[in-house]
């Protein structure tokens, strides 16, 4: 323990027998792919494979692309060779090389397809991830959340494991103890008030400042979007839920000019983690008020009633509070799910 410390002990043994669901390093992936394509002879033995074709086709640097080569050739899948690159065969004097092009359809792309590799920076591919699950973990109690196993789990450096951390705290997800430990929850009724509260009073007056500079097609868009969820209740779900939240609570107010404010807003989200999990465990409730008081804003937002519009987001804010305190009460009797081994609760 001293040597390491706390959380080295613990990455060591979770290391020993950690799940796979974590996404793989891209040089993993660049390796998984460039392996199937061998074995499965869509790529000519005499191939010579080199960086720069590889790379291209995967979309990434050379880096990775050499680091999956290189693992190739341990595991005698591919071989060296007098001349630059590797061959796509364990053994060189049977075939004679030949540099003809790579194609995506040896790789089992299509021309057209989008890079098989996603390249985007570490932290964006794993934010959402790291964002749903610690987000699910709120509301049923005090977690900590390990560093070091989070970079295992998902394959990335501690570096990137700390950024996506520190993008929570922005979001107030996450917090950090004097100890320099990572804590998430508990969230509680007095939070979701206190969030509430703020809301109630920054964005009636966001939506009156944003609402003439929006475009009404857009509007009309929203509109129709919430009509389709009143009329067809089987294509309510969670998902569908936070992107007509996602309209009204942040599309809706991005003109405000206010940037204080609009930051204010922007961290008083937690009642939103409250309503996912609760339609994730138990499904979208028939008749769900939301829906009919999120349509209210959106029919005086399109006939130019601002004011209006601003009293009755004030009025569904004021309602949300009281629903969502409810279901977090629900929700606290409520087993505690799945959740990945970097969140650690505390007793």
């Amino acid at each position: 323990m001293d040597d390491f410390g706390e959380e080295g002990v613990l990455a060591i043994a979770y290391s020993s027998s950690r799940r796979q669901e974590g996404r793989a390093p891209r040089y993993a992936m660049i390796q998984a792919s460039l392996r199937e394509a061998i074995l499965a002879q869509r790529v000519p033995s005499n191939l010579v494979l080199l960086e720069g074709p590889i790379a291209r086709l995967y979309g990434t640097s050379r880096g990775p692309v050499r680091k999956a080569l290189e693992l190739l050739h341990e595991q005698g899948v591919i071989s060296r060779f007098e001349g630059r690159g590797f061959l796509a065969t364990p053994e060189p004097d049977s075939v004679t090389p030949t540099r003809e092009a790579l194609t995506p359809e040896m790789l089992g792309l299509a021309a057209d397809d989008q890079p098989a590799v996603d390249t985007r920076p570490a932290a964006d591919r794993i934010y959402a991830q790291v964002e749903e699950a610690v987000a699910t973990c709120l509301a049923f109690g005090h977690f900590r959340i390990v560093e070091t196993i989070l970079s295992e789990y998902h394959g990335v450096s501690r570096t990137v494991a700390r950024e996506v951390l520190g993008r929570l705290r922005n979001q107030r997800l996450v917090e950090k103890d004097h100890y320099s430990h990572w804590l998430a929850g508990p969230l509680t009724a007095q939070a979701v008030s206190e969030d509430y509260e703020i809301r109630v009073l920054l964005e009636p007056a966001a939506l009156r400042a944003s609402g003439p500079l929006l475009d009404r097609a857009e509007l009309k868009a929203m509109q129709a979007g919430v009509q389709r969820m009143i009329d067809h209740p089987d294509l309510q779900s969670a998902a569908t839920i936070t992107r007509l939240e996602q309209d009204l609570h942040q599309r809706c107010l991005r003109h405000y000019r206010n940037r204080k404010a609009s930051e204010m807003i922007a961290q008083c989200q937690l009642p939103v983690v409250v309503n996912r999990i609760f339609f994730q465990t138990l499904g979208v409730p028939p008749d769900e008020p939301l829906l009919m008081e999120h349509k209210l804003v959106l029919d005086h937002l399109l006939f130019g009633a601002f004011d209006a519009a601003a009293s009755s987001l004030q009025s569904h804010l004021q309602a949300a509070a009281e629903r969502t305190r409810r279901r977090l009460k629900v929700l606290s009797v409520f087993p505690e799910p799945d959740l990945p081994p970097y969140l650690l609760k505390i007793t």
